[in-house]
C-alpha cells in the first residue's frame, strides 16, 4: 500500500458530511508511483489528463430548492497529485445541503479546492442531464479483440514479456479490449475498464495484447498508474513513432475516473461508455 493513503479515508468507515467541507480532499502524490516506473516529473514520456466524471452531484440554490448536475473534472496527467477516490466523493456529497448564489460560484469554488489539491489548475464543467443524455454513449475506435482465442494463465502483475510485435511491419491502427480489471490497492475492490490502444509503429500482435491486457486482473493499483504502466510497456516494445493509451473505468460511488496518455497533445472525446 503507499504510505500515505494509509491515512486517507479509503477503506475506512466515513461520516457523510453534507455541508461544505474542502479539507476532506485528500491528495496524493504521483511522485512514489513515477518512480515505481522509473519516472520523474521532469522525464514523463507522456502528456494526457484525467477525466472524472460526477453522476451524484447536488446543492441548493438560495431559494432552498435542490439542483442536480453532472461534473467533469480535468485533472492534468503531471499534476503534482492526484485526489484520492472516496475524499474527492466525500467532497462533492458536503454540497449537497450548501447554498450557492449560482452555478458561477460554484463553479469557482470547485475549481480552487480541486487545483489547490491537484497542484495544478484542474478544469471544471457542470453538465445538464440533458445535454449528457442528447450526447448518447460513445464507441471505442478501431478493432475489438475481446473475441480472439487465447490461452491465458497469468493475472497477477502485469507481464509485458507477453507483448509481440512485427518490427519489419509498420502499422498505425487502433485497438481496443472491455476486459480491462484490476484491484483497487487499499480495499481490493475490482476496477473494471475499458481500454484502447492507438498508436503507429512496428505492427503489434493483437492476442498478445489481450493476453498482457488480461495480466492485470488481479495487480492491485490505482487507474492512473494501470495506465501509464500499459503506456510505457507498449513504448518500450514497439518503438512506435506516436502512442496513445486510454481507460474508461466503470463508476464506483457515482464516479469514474478516465486515464489518457499520449505521446502528442489530444483532444479526447468524454462521452460515457455503456458500461458507465
Amino acid at each position: 500500500m503507499h504510505p500515505v493513503v494509509e491515512n486517507s479515508p479509503l477503506g475506512k468507515a466515513s461520516e457523510y458530511i453534507d455541508t461544505y467541507t474542502p479539507e476532506l480532499l485528500f491528495p496524493i502524490s504521483r511522485a512514489a508511483k513515477w518512480a515505481e516506473l522509473g519516472l520523474t516529473a521532469e522525464t514523463l514520456p507522456y502528456q494526457g489528463v484525467d477525466f472524472w466524471n460526477c453522476f451524484e452531484l447536488s446543492w441548493l440554490l438560495p431559494s432552498g430548492k435542490p439542483v442536480v448536475a453532472i461534473g467533469e473534472f480535468a485533472i492534468a496527467a503531471d499534476s503534482p497529485n492526484i485526489i484520492e477516490s472516496k475524499s474527492f466523493k466525500l467532497y462533492l456529497n458536503s454540497l449537497n445541503q450548501s447554498v450557492f448564489a449560482s452555478e458561477a460560484e460554484l463553479l469557482g469554488v470547485l475549481r480552487k479546492d480541486l487545483s489547490a489539491a491537484a497542484g495544478k489548475p484542474v478544469g471544471v464543467r457542470l453538465r445538464s442531464l440533458g445535454e449528457v443524455a442528447a450526447e448518447g454513449l460513445a464507441s471505442l475506435p478501431g478493432i475489438c479483440i475481446d473475441e480472439l482465442d487465447v490461452h491465458i494463465s497469468q493475472y497477477d502483475a502485469p507481464q509485458a514479456g507477453l507483448l509481440r510485435c512485427n518490427p519489419e511491419r509498420i502499422v498505425e491502427q487502433s485497438l481496443h479490449s472491455h476486459l480491462l480489471k484490476s484491484n483497487c490497492p487499499v480495499t481490493g475492490q475490482p476496477d473494471w475498464g475499458s481500454v484502447v490502444v492507438q498508436y503507429r509503429g512496428a505492427e503489434l500482435e493483437p492476442a498478445s495484447l489481450l493476453a498482457y491486457l488480461v495480466s492485470f486482473r488481479q495487480h492491485a493499483d490505482f487507474h492512473e498508474q494501470c495506465v501509464e504502466r500499459i503506456f510505457l510497456d507498449l513504448k518500450r516494445v514497439l518503438q512506435p513513432e506516436s502512442l496513445t493509451v486510454y481507460a474508461r473505468y466503470v463508476r464506483r460511488g457515482g464516479l469514474d475516473i478516465n486515464p489518457y496518455r499520449s505521446t502528442a497533445a489530444i483532444e479526447p472525446d468524454n462521452r460515457r461508455l455503456v458500461r458507465q
